[in-house]
Order: C-alpha cells, then structure tokens, then sequence
C-alpha cells in the first residue's frame, strides 16, 4: 500500500489562477501524481508583478488540482526599495507562523529567492528533519549590484543577503536552478551536493503550439519587418539601446522595421517618451496574456534580448519563448551560458553590451538576409526542443518527489 506524502511548495513571485504568465512552480504542482501526494503551494497574497491585493475565485480555485494557500504580504510599488524587503520579511513571519499550525510535510520545494521566505523555510526544514530542495531562480544579492555600482559599499550593504543566501544553499538537501551558472554558483557552498539539476524555465512546447495556432496574428503588413522584445520593462533590460540602434539604421533610410515591446514595467513610460522623442516605430502592446503574447511572437522576424551590461541573469523566460517561436536572437546578454548557446546552436548573433553600432550593425544583417533569420530560426526551434520543453526535462524535477 501506497503512503501519501505530504509536498509544500513555497514560492513567493509563483503565479496564481487568474493572473497572466507561464508558471514554474504551478507547473510543477500540476504534473506531480496526486495519487502519490497531496501537495499544497505556499505563496504571497500580494502580487510582486501588478503591484496588486491578488484575489482568487472558488471557481479558480477549483481549477487547479492543488491547495493553493496566499499569506499575507504588505504592498510595495518599487522594486528597489527598503520597504519591499520589510514586506518580504513579513511575508517570512506569516509563513513561519503558518508552517507552527500546519502537520509537517515530508518534502519542501521552496524557490530561491526572495531570501526572506527561503531562509524560514530552511530553518523550518532543518529544525524538523525534513528533505529540503531549492529552486534557484535568481542570484541575490548579485542581481542588485547593478544597480548600486559602488564596490566597497555593495560589500558592506549587501552582506547580510550574501549571509543569508549562502545559509539556504548550505541548507538543501537537493538543488534545482534555471541555469547551469546558478546551479555551479550553489555548489560552490553547498558541498554536500554533489549534484545539481540544471533546468532551464522554458515552456511545454505542444501548449505553446496550440497557443500558436489559436492566437496567430494574420494583419501583418508583407513590407514591415518585425523585431520583437517580451518580458519586464525594469532596469535590468536595455531597450534605450535597441531603439538607438533602429534610430541609427532608419537615419540610413530604413524604415521599415517595427519594434513590437509585448510586457509592463517600471520604465515602461520612459521607454514610450524615448520611442517618441526619437520618433521611431515601437508598439507597445502591454502585458499581454500567455496565448495573445505567443500569437504576437510567432509573427515577428527577429527577436532581442537586450540585458544590461552587469545583470546576473543567465538563462531566462523570454529565451525559451523565442526559442520556441523559432526566432533568430541578437543577444547583448553577457551570461557566458547563453553566449555560448548561442554560438553552439548558431541560433543568432551575440552583440557587445550597451554597444548601439555593434547592435545596429548586427541587426542590419539579419535584415538583409531573410534566409539566415530562416536558418537560425529552425536552429532556435531545435534548441527549444532538446533543451526548453517542459514535458521533457521537467521529468528530472518531478522525479525528486519520488
């Protein structure tokens, strides 16, 4: 006779029923076989993305195949600020008293960050002996350095973060991370593991092709070519750049490459004055939903992924999506892991960062030359086919819960 165990899923930035994306951790919840488990996803009652009280439906809740529980977190409207860190410490303090009333899971699988949440939940998990896995997403405090480039004084702020991360790391019992880079990152102080799973975000590849065909955008003028960006519009992507580079090239007398930005964001008005200013041709359709966003994408002719020089990024969301699209990349991401995916795959054209003559030059080519963007399409597709379908290499992550 089978014993149910018992999974608790705690992460913070998860999607919700109701709400647009392509979750990681619902995912996960959905595909792990509740014959053998009753799994329950911790997560905040805030959302991190809308800045918004979420709200969730009996009906949506009756959608989802797992218990889905959202503790109280207080709002914050920047990213970068000290009140979004009192409010992570909060969402911890819920979440550790929670975790005092609820019966003891046997397996927590808890993303990475924030730190606040990860930190409760390993201390939780080690005081009561129970098998700890990560999901490392993101780098803190690396991914801040960006934005506060002052050395000695990054060291000394960032500290009891770097302290903290280090903790949780130590803590796991297994490691999952969105990148081979991350992943060599946590083994680097965990040494314990001798073993870490590196899964890339991606997508489940048959939806996004019924997506595909539901959504596909037929309005598209046969003249126009269409550069394409999806995902946040923060600090960490700059899109300053690519729009030089197309005011370079339409100065040339191209005029006729539209760049579709498909996303929200902090700097979402200050990217619309730019486009404006430099008057160049930029729509930017908002946050889209999951399928209007994959209808939009598989109509475009290149896309960019245009990170900041100095991001800890490595293997993100919008990667897997165009990829999936079958769209070539200008790449100015300095990730070594990507970099070289890029060149192994020939999937499109690595660019120098925060470099509008080198991105112009690059986007030029592949402007000039639609049986290569054909190529390195078809090239893109293949990657995402060995390495971004979730239906495959998701399995690796299911089968920790065995």
């Amino acid at each position: 006779m089978n014993i149910l165990k018992d999974i608790l899923i705690i992460s913070h930035f998860t999607q919700v029923p109701g709400e647009v994306g392509n979750g990681r951790f619902h995912y996960i919840a959905e595909k792990i076989n509740k014959n053998n488990a009753n799994v329950e996803v911790i997560t905040s009652s805030f959302s991190h993305k809308t800045k918004k009280k979420r709200i969730v439906s009996d009906n949506q809740r009756n959608s989802i195949s797992y218990k889905l529980t959202m503790l109280y977190e207080p709002s914050y409207m920047k990213n970068i600020s000290i009140k979004r860190f009192y409010s992570h410490y909060i969402l911890g303090k819920s979440i550790k008293k929670y975790l005092k009333n609820r019966k003891k899971p046997d397996i927590i699988y808890c993303s990475v960050p924030s730190i606040s949440v990860a930190k409760v939940a390993a201390q939780y998990a080690k005081k009561n002996n129970i098998r700890f896995i990560i999901d490392v997403q993101d780098l803190w405090p690396e991914a801040f350095r960006m934005i506060f480039c002052i050395p000695i004084l990054n060291d000394i702020l960032f500290y009891p973060i770097k302290r903290q991360a280090n903790y949780i790391y130590f803590a796991a019992d297994e490691i999952v991370a969105v990148s081979q880079t991350y992943a060599n990152k946590v083994l680097n102080v965990n040494k314990r593991c001798h073993k870490a799973y590196s899964i890339f975000l991606g997508t489940e590849l048959e939806l996004f092709d019924r997506l595909k065909e539901k959504n596909k955008v037929i309005e598209k003028p046969m003249n126009e070519v269409w550069l394409t960006y999806i995902g946040t519009l923060g600090q960490s992507y700059d899109l300053i750049c690519v729009m030089k580079a197309l005011k370079k090239l339409q100065d040339k007398g191209i005029k006729n490459i539209k760049f579709i930005v498909m996303g929200d964001g902090p700097l979402k008005s200050k990217f619309e004055i730019y486009a404006k200013q430099q008057d160049i041709n930029v729509e930017f359709t908002g946050r889209l939903d999951y399928g209007q966003m994959i209808g939009m994408l598989v109509v475009c002719d290149i896309a960019v992924n245009p990170i900041k020089v100095g991001s800890a990024g490595s293997i993100i969301n919008k990667v897997g999506d165009y990829a999936a699209a079958g769209l070539p990349v200008l790449n100015t991401q300095e990730c070594q892991e990507y970099r070289n995916i890029v060149e192994k795959y020939k999937i499109g054209l690595n660019c120098k960062g925060n470099n509008s003559d080198d991105l112009a030059g690059k986007l030029l080519k592949l402007y000039e030359n639609k049986n290569l963007r054909k190529i390195m399409g078809k090239n893109n597709r293949r990657l995402a086919e060995e390495k971004f379908d979730r239906s495959k290499t998701y399995k690796e992550i299911i089968q920790l819960f065995e």
